[in-house]
């Protein structure tokens, strides 16, 4: 009773348990996840392993662990680079090459949707096509290489042409793909409110597939430059393709190297101005 009257004695109850420890606020991992999204963020953390790598190129062969003529200096490189801007070849190469990549992979890509749109919205297309083009998928880009130049002669139609077939794949398969497992929830409902035809596809269908329309054409333009590469190798008097070739002939492994890099910088930039389209086509369509 003496504890139950005296004011000094504050009753704890029994039903609220004493904190454990200390928690983290409620907006610390959303301000964590929020700094990987803003793009400085992204492009320093994008950086580091590239960094590390030519750390390790230029110790390896400064310190002579790995033999000059097997793999030349980072600084041999762009001196190689250097000398073919001094010729005027290099920006001729990379601008043959980047025309070849834009248009095979245009044309790929225009194809792919429109086949993808018969495949994937119709049944007959489906059955009467998605065999014919899945064996076809499986082919390996140089067996084309022979056929193409027999029919369309060692000119820019081969090449471009076998760059669209390399692009015309990932196109079709994704977005074929997206089109047969559209909900048919959402299909039905948009016919109940009178939509048929083209207003069905543009309302309905085409929202749904549009971040599958554009995985696809991420996939094909790696591709594009893939086959850009397997056309300018086999057949070719100028280009990035050729550069290669023509270096591993003469045994020039810096400017095999430089070809690399800028192979790897052109795919990279393509990739991020697709990126950027990207994020329009997702605002307006979904």
């Amino acid at each position: 009773m003496t504890a139950a009257l005296d004011p000094d004695v504050t009753r704890t109850p029994a039903s609220t348990p004493a904190p454990a420890g200390p928690t983290a606020p409620d907006g610390a991992v959303g301000r964590r996840a929020a700094v990987w999204e803003r793009p400085g963020a992204r492009l320093a953390a994008g950086a580091v392993l590239p960094l590390l790598i030519l750390i390790a190129w230029q110790v390896s062969t400064a310190t002579g662990l790995v033999p000059a003529y097997r793999l030349p200096g980072p600084l041999a490189v762009v001196r190689a680079g250097a000398q073919l801007i001094e010729q005027g070849e290099l920006g001729l190469h990379i601008a043959i090459s980047v025309q070849r990549v834009l248009i095979g992979f245009a044309a790929g890509a225009v194809a792919g949707l429109a086949v993808a749109a018969v495949v994937g919205l119709s049944r007959a297309g489906d059955a009467l096509l998605n065999p014919t083009l899945s064996a076809l998928r499986a082919v390996p880009s140089l067996a084309w290489v022979p056929l193409l130049i027999l029919w369309l002669q060692i000119g820019e139609e081969s090449k471009v042409t076998l760059i669209a077939i390399g692009a015309f794949f990932p196109v079709f398969t994704t977005v074929a793909a997206a089109l047969r497992h559209i909900d048919p929830h959402l299909v039905e409902a948009g016919r109940c409110f009178g939509l048929r035809g083209w207003s069905l596809f543009r309302t309905i269908q085409l929202p749904a597939v549009v971040p599958s329309v554009v995985s696809g054409l991420r996939l094909a333009l790696a591709q594009a430059w893939l086959f850009l590469v397997a056309a300018e190798l086999i057949a070719s008097s100028m280009g990035l393709g050729f550069l290669l070739n023509d270096s591993q002939t003469t045994g020039r492994v810096d400017r095999i190297l430089l070809t690399i890099v800028l192979l790897a910088l052109l795919g990279s930039v393509s990739n991020a101005l697709l990126g950027l389209a990207e994020k329009k086509l997702l605002r307006r369509w979904t």
